[in-house]
């Protein structure tokens, strides 16, 4: 586990943002960052060997660009996630929208929600035929939702809107698995934080994502052949029944003993 540093200020935001040769849509990524109602006080970019303008956009756009020469999404995002000093880590991808009051809203939920360590958001197409936008959104996240909820026993984290405590992310970060280009880090922190920490849902922090997983049958394929990997990887201790007794047993002492912490 990484070396914990100095408590970070009450309330702070720090947003976690891989990119790989992207420098178009990371572009416009920061342009609405940097047009929040209440900006983060952190931005970390981490370049994972991008051979476009990535790294210069990022700083011109006034982020902090790490390099992680480690291939993958899963390595990326964890670099950044360990150099955060922000209370709380925002992740989004870089070929994403945020609303304007993305980081105010998952700011201000995560301080009303003190016994809540880790926040998921949901998304909508800005890009593809505007007819199918909302459908295939939808469409998308619900088919996500009713196939991993009961996979994990608790709602699954979606990489392009997520929150995380400081300490919670500590907590994981020696147990995820970072070196796996092929697995999908969303679902992989889905079951570390999930295990142990409270995960909701916050409806209002909106997020525009890209129709990309769509845009053929072998990029949407390779996610779902990603998000099975995910899954057998923690098999056989996570396996669906085994993994619903354990989290019963543990939801069920929390509630004989509340003053037990949730981490």
């Amino acid at each position: 586990m990484t070396a914990e540093g100095p408590r970070p200020t009450a309330g702070s935001v720090t947003v976690v943002i891989p990119v790989k040769d992207d420098a178009a849509g990371l572009r416009r990524c920061l342009r609405a960052l940097a047009l929040q109602t209440e900006p983060a006080d952190e931005i970390i970019v981490v370049d994972n060997g991008s051979q476009d303008d990535s790294a210069r956009v990022a700083r011109e756009g006034g982020a902090t660009v790490l390099a992680c020469e480690r291939p993958g999404i899963p390595a990326a995002a964890a670099v950044g996630y360990d150099a955060a000093a922000g209370e709380l880590i925002l992740r989004l991808d870089a070929d994403c929208l945020p609303a304007a009051t993305w980081v105010e809203t998952m700011r201000t939920f995560a301080g009303r929600r003190p016994d809540v360590d880790v926040f998921a958001g949901g998304a909508r197409f800005i890009d593809g035929p505007r007819t199918l936008r909302s459908t295939l959104a939808a469409a998308y996240l619900g088919v996500y939702a009713l196939v991993l909820t009961p996979t994990l026993g608790h709602l699954p984290l979606f990489g392009s809107n997520l929150g995380m405590r400081r300490d919670a992310w500590q907590r994981v970060s020696a147990t995820v698995h970072r070196d796996d280009p092929e697995i999908h880090d969303d679902l992989d922190l889905s079951f570390h934080l999930g295990e142990r920490h409270r995960i909701r849902f916050v409806p209002a922090a909106a997020m525009g994502i890209s129709m990309r997983p769509f845009s053929s049958a072998s990029a949407f394929l390779q996610r779902v052949d990603r998000g099975r990997r995910t899954v057998v990887r923690h098999w056989p201790a996570d396996f669906p029944p085994l993994r619903w007794a354990r989290l019963t047993r543990r939801r069920t002492a929390r509630r004989i003993t509340p003053s037990e912490p949730t981490g």
